[in-house]
C-alpha cells in the first residue's frame, strides 16, 4: 500500500509513519512544521521527527501546507495513495481562542481539502481522520461526579460513548473546527464512498512527543521533572483523562485499514483501565524518576473538564482492539526517551 500521513511529523504521525514503513509500506509524509510556532514556542520541535524519518527506509517527505490546495493536489496526483491518516491540525485551544480563523482554516478548510485530493484520485481509498474527545463540548460537564482523595469520577458512567451529543452545547474554536472536519470527513462517507474512520482520541502520549504547557500534558510534566522546573497545576489536580501509548492507538488505525468497515466513528484512549489525574501524574513520575516534583497551582483554565474517560467498548467489540501497554509502562517509556534525548528539550 501506498500511505500518505498528513501532520506525519507530529507524534501521532510520526509513529504512523514508522509503524507502516516497517511493514514495507510506501509512506508519504506531508506537514509544513510549524507546531513550535503554534505554541509560541523558539525551541524545534517536530523538527525532529522530520529528520528522524530520513533515516527509516521507504519514507518519502513533503514539506507544505494542506492550506496550499495546489501543493496538496500535486502531491495526491503524484503518490495516488491508498490511504490517508489525517493526523494534520492546530491543536491547541489557546491558539484556537486567540486565532479561531487560522484554527478554522487549517482544522476545517484544510480537511476538506485533503478529501477532495484523495476523492480525485481514490474515491474508494481509506481514510482516518484523528478527531477528538473535544468534538463534546460542555456535554460532558453535564455528568455527575464524586470528589475523591486524588481525582474527581464520573458518578455513574463508566466512560463517555459515542452517543454523547455534540449539539446543543458550548464548544471551543478548537472543538469546532476539529468537529466540522470530523463532519465533512462522514459525509464523504455517505456521498462519496470513501471508507473512512473517524477517533474521537483521548489523551495520546508516547516517545517524539513535543509537550507543551497547552498541549500534551503527560510529556510536558515529565519533560519538566527531568528538567528540574516547575509544574504549574491549573485548578487543584484532580482532574482525571484517560490516557492511551500511541503504538496502541497505532494499532487500532491498521485493524480499521484492514477491516470490511465502511466507516465508523469510535472513542478511543485508554479507557476506564488507564486514567490518571494530574496529582496522580506527579506522584507517579516522582516515584519512576526518585525525585521531588515542584509544583504550583493557579486558577482552573476556561473550557478545562474535570473528567473525560472514553467508553471504548464500541472499538473492542467491533475491532477486537485493546490497550496493551498499561499507564505506568507508558511513563517509563517516554521518561527514559526525553533522559535520552535531552538536547532537544
Amino acid at each position: 500500500m501506498t500511505i500518505l500521513v498528513t501532520g506525519g511529523a507530529g507524534m501521532v504521525g510520526s509513529h504512523c509513519a514508522e509503524h507502516f514503513s516497517k511493514k514495507n509500506h510506501q509512506v508519504i509524509v506531508y506537514d509544513n512544521l510549524m507546531r513550535s510556532q503554534i505554541f509560541r514556542s523558539q525551541k524545534e520541535s517536530v523538527e525532529y521527527n522530520w529528520h528522524y524519518l530520513k533515516t527509516l527506509p521507504k519514507i518519502i517527505l513533503e514539506k507544505n501546507d494542506i492550506r496550499d490546495r495546489a501543493a496538496l493536489k500535486k502531491c495526491f496526483q503524484q503518490y495516488k495513495p491508498d490511504v490517508v491518516i489525517h493526523a494534520a491540525a492546530q491543536p491547541g485551544v489557546r491558539f484556537s481562542l486567540d486565532n479561531p480563523y487560522e484554527d478554522f482554516e487549517i482544522n476545517c478548510v484544510g480537511t476538506v481539502n485533503v478529501l477532495e485530493a484523495f476523492r480525485e484520485v481514490n474515491p474508494q481509498g481509506t481514510l482516518i481522520y484523528c478527531s477528538t474527545n473535544k468534538v463534546y463540548g460542555e456535554n460532558i460537564n453535564n455528568y455527575a461526579l464524586v470528589e475523591k482523595k486524588s481525582r474527581y469520577t464520573f458518578k455513574k458512567e463508566k466512560g463517555v460513548s459515542e452517543k454523547e451529543s455534540v449539539d446543543l452545547t458550548g464548544h471551543t474554536p478548537y472543538g469546532t473546527s476539529k468537529l466540522a472536519g470530523e463532519q465533512y470527513v462522514q459525509d464523504y462517507a455517505h456521498t462519496y464512498g470513501l471508507k473512512t474512520g473517524v477517533f474521537r482520541m483521548s489523551c495520546i502520549y508516547g516517545t517524539r512527543q513535543f509537550g507543551f504547557e497547552d498541549q500534551g500534558w503527560l510529556a510536558w510534566f515529565s519533560i519538566c521533572a527531568l528538567q528540574n522546573r516547575d509544574v504549574t497545576i491549573y485548578g487543584d489536580g484532580k482532574q482525571v483523562r484517560d490516557v492511551l501509548w500511541v503504538e496502541d492507538l497505532i494499532r487500532a488505525y491498521e485493524k480499521f485499514i484492514n477491516s470490511d468497515s465502511k466507516h465508523e466513528v469510535f472513542n478511543i484512549g485508554g479507557g476506564p483501565e488507564n486514567t490518571l489525574s494530574l496529582l496522580e501524574l506527579v506522584a507517579i513520575l516522582e516515584e519512576i524518576l526518585s525525585k521531588k516534583i515542584k509544583v504550583g497551582f493557579d486558577d482552573w483554565r476556561k473550557f478545562d473538564q474535570k473528567v473525560y474517560i472514553s467508553n471504548i467498548d464500541k472499538i473492542k467489540r467491533e475491532m477486537g482492539w485493546a490497550p496493551e501497554v498499561s499507564v505506568k509502562e507508558g511513563l517509563k517509556r517516554l521518561t527514559h526517551w526525553i533522559k535520552e534525548n535531552p538536547e532537544v528539550f
